[in-house]
């Protein structure tokens, strides 16, 4: 996978592209990720991407020029891929969840745009993004955050990335199921013990044990994901 991220703010994205996972799966080849400054695609002498809304409003809105030619030049770089799949992170997106984001990793290449100011010109949304994104139902000053949680989402779902195969299916959110409590040594801390089924040896046991938790958990924390569970 290719991952391209246009921001105004590409310093921001040092302490998580180049630590844990996401490095591991740099290194191995798993993904290539770069990053874009805005700033450069401007073609003024203050390397200004914003302006005044027409019609009037508070604040500001990112000007389409920059971001338009930004894409095409990622693009146009990145020819040896058939299709780009152009990402808004914005408030009005789509709430990201475990389907999108498994859907998404399946993609070969992704150009990830992050909103700033009051949002960005409506040409943008119309003529040139594919997707938009949103990461929760509050506001954030940009997409910067939203954009590395996306990418941390996806990185991890990539085929090798994480060294347990078995990592990803007893995660929260698959199969709509909260994941189940786990413990690990001592067996006794403080009094409180673990579980006597997950000491027990018996894998079918505990295969059942985690189960049942796991539903019991998510109709507590989370109902809504039970009607989910159901329907898949």
């Amino acid at each position: 996978m290719r991952i391209d991220i246009i921001t105004i703010f590409p310093k921001m994205f040092a302490p998580v592209l180049g630590e844990s996972i996401i490095k591991r799966a740099q290194a191995k080849g798993k993904v290539k990720i770069y990053l874009h400054d805005l700033r450069n695609y401007t073609l003024n002498k203050h390397r200004k991407v914003d302006d005044r809304p027409f019609g009037g409003g508070s604040g500001m809105l990112m000007s389409p020029e920059p971001i338009f030619r930004e894409v095409e030049n990622i693009k146009s770089q990145s020819h040896k891929v058939t299709k780009s799949q152009v990402i808004l992170l914005c408030p009005q997106g789509k709430r990201l969840n475990q389907e999108i984001a498994k859907k998404l990793s399946k993609e070969k290449h992704l150009i990830l745009i992050c909103g700033r100011y009051e949002g960005v010109d409506e040409r943008v949304r119309q003529y040139l993004i594919d997707e938009e994104i949103s990461v929760g139902d509050y506001v954030l000053t940009g997409g910067e955050l939203p954009a590395m949680v996306l990418v941390d989402c996806l990185v991890r779902l990539l085929p090798g990335v994480l060294g347990d195969k078995n990592s990803l299916k007893f995660e929260s959110f698959e199969g709509n199921l909260l994941e189940h409590p786990q413990y690990t040594r001592p067996a006794r801390f403080r009094g409180f013990k673990v579980p006597a089924a997950l000491l027990s040896g018996d894998h079918k046991k505990i295969e059942n044990w985690k189960k049942e938790q796991a539903l019991k958990r998510t109709k507590l924390r989370r109902p809504d994901l039970l009607k989910l569970h159901k329907v898949s």
